[in-house]
C-alpha cells in the first residue's frame, strides 16, 4: 500500500511541479529575448544569436526556480487531492501526518538530485558558454569596473589587463612585480597574453608577447624589449572566467578554486564563500518547499482553496527568494558567517513548515 501511495504521490507532484516548471521557463525565456532586443542589429547582433543566448541560458532558469516550481507543483498536487477528498481517504485509512511527511521525503529526493546536478554539473557551463556565445557575437569584450582594467593579485605580483577577450585571451597586460620588502622590482608590458597548459614541471603558464620590461635597481633602471616572456602562475583562465558567470551561477569546484586563489593572495572571499554556501544549501530548499506544501493541504476548503493557496505557494516562493537575496546582502555587509547567510532562509522556512503542521495536529 505505501509503495502504490508513494507512486501516486510522486505522479500527481512531479507531473504539476512539470507543468509549472516549463510555464515559468517560457515566461522568463521570453522576458530574456525581449532584453535582448535592444541589442539586435547592433555590431552585427542578429535574432538567432540572441535566441541561441536565450536558450543556452534555460539550464540556469531551471536550477533558479526548481525550488519555487516545487513549492507551487506540490500545494497544486496536493491541494487538488485534499479537494477530492483523497487526502481524507488516505488519512481515513491510517496514514499518519509523519508518514505522510516520510513520502514527501522520499518524492523529494528527485527534485534534490536534479538541483544538484544542474547546478554543478549543466547549468555553470551553460552559462559561461551562453555568456561568451553573447560577447563574441556583439563583437565585445569583458568590461570591467574600473577605467583601467582588471586588477589581479598574484603572489608577489600584481597584474593589470586592460581587456580580457571571449576566449580568455588577454590584451595590453602590465605585470608589476616586487621583492621580498615589498618595493617595486620591475613592470612588464606585453601586447597580448595567452595561456598555455603545461611546462615541463606540469603547471601552466601565460605567454605574453610583444614584451617591454623595466627592471628597477637601487641607483638605475634597465630597458628590455623581449619577444616573450613567460609568467607562470595559478592565475588560469577558469580562474578568469568568473568575470563571465556570476559566483551564484559557478559551479562548486570554480568556487572552491577562486576562493583559494583569494585566500592565496589575502584578499576578502566573503561573497564567494556565501555563493559556495547558498551552492551546497540549494538542494535542501527544493526539499524544504515541498515540506512547506503539506500543511496547505492538511487544511483544505472544498470552494476556492486550489486557487488561493496556488497563490499563496507564489507569494511564498517570491518571499523565499527575496529573503535569500537579502541574507546574502546582509552577509556580506556585515561579514556575518557564510554558512549562516546561506542556510538561514531554507531553516527559516523549514521551521515555518514544522510551526504549521503542529498547529494542524492539534486542531
Amino acid at each position: 500500500m505505501n509503495r502504490i501511495l508513494l507512486g501516486y504521490l510522486a505522479r500527481e507532484i512531479y507531473g504539476a511541479t512539470l507543468t509549472v516548471l516549463l510555464a515559468f521557463l517560457g515566461l522568463f525565456a521570453f522576458f530574456d529575448f525581449v532584453n535582448e532586443l535592444d541589442s539586435i542589429g547592433k555590431n552585427g547582433y542578429q535574432a538567432y544569436h540572441a535566441l541561441a543566448y536565450v536558450a543556452m541560458l534555460i539550464p540556469t532558469r531551471t536550477y533558479e526556480l526548481l525550488p519555487v516550481a516545487v513549492l507551487i507543483g506540490s500545494l497544486y498536487a496536493l491541494t487538488t487531492l485534499a479537494r477530492h477528498s483523497e487526502i481524507t481517504v488516505m488519512r481515513a485509512s491510517g496514514l499518519s501526518t509523519g508518514r505522510m511527511l516520510g513520502m514527501l521525503c522520499l518524492v523529494g529526493l528527485m527534485p534534490v538530485a536534479l538541483t544538484h546536478v544542474l547546478g554543478e554539473y549543466i547549468a555553470p557551463p551553460a552559462e559561461s558558454a551562453a555568456q561568451q556565445w553573447r560577447l563574441t557575437s556583439t563583437n565585445s569584450t569583458i568590461s570591467q569596473q574600473l577605467r583601467s582594467g582588471l586588477w589581479v593579485k598574484d603572489g608577489a605580483r600584481v597584474i593589470n589587463v586592460r581587456t580580457l577577450q571571449p576566449d580568455r585571451s588577454m590584451e595590453r597586460v602590465r605585470v608589476f612585480a616586487f621583492d621580498e620588502a615589498g618595493a617595486l622590482s620591475s613592470i612588464a608590458e606585453a601586447a597580448r597574453g595567452v595561456y598555455v597548459e603545461a611546462n615541463e614541471k606540469g603547471r601552466g603558464y601565460w605567454r605574453l608577447t610583444d614584451v617591454t620590461r623595466t627592471d628597477f635597481f637601487d641607483d638605475h633602471a634597465t630597458l628590455a624589449s623581449p619577444d616573450e616572456m613567460l609568467w607562470e602562475s595559478a592565475l588560469t583562465p577558469e580562474v578568469l572566467s568568473v568575470l563571465m558567470v556570476q559566483p551564484e551561477r559557478m559551479s562548486v569546484a570554480a568556487l572552491l578554486a577562486y576562493i583559494g586563489h583569494l585566500q592565496e593572495n589575502q584578499q576578502s572571499a566573503n561573497r564567494y564563500e556565501i555563493a559556495l554556501w547558498k551552492k551546497l544549501a540549494a538542494p535542501l530548499a527544493s526539499l524544504v518547499m515541498m515540506i512547506l506544501a503539506l500543511p496547505f493541504a492538511l487544511t483544505h476548503e472544498r470552494s476556492g482553496g486550489v486557487s488561493v493557496k496556488v497563490f499563496l505557494g507564489v507569494m511564498l516562493g517570491v518571499a523565499f527568494y527575496l529573503l535569500n537575496g537579502m541574507f546574502s546582502s546582509l552577509g556580506m555587509i556585515n561579514s556575518w558567517p557564510p554558512p549562516i547567510a546561506a542556510i538561514t532562509p531554507s531553516l527559516l522556512f523549514l521551521a515555518a513548515a514544522a510551526a504549521m503542521l503542529y498547529m494542524v495536529e492539534r486542531r
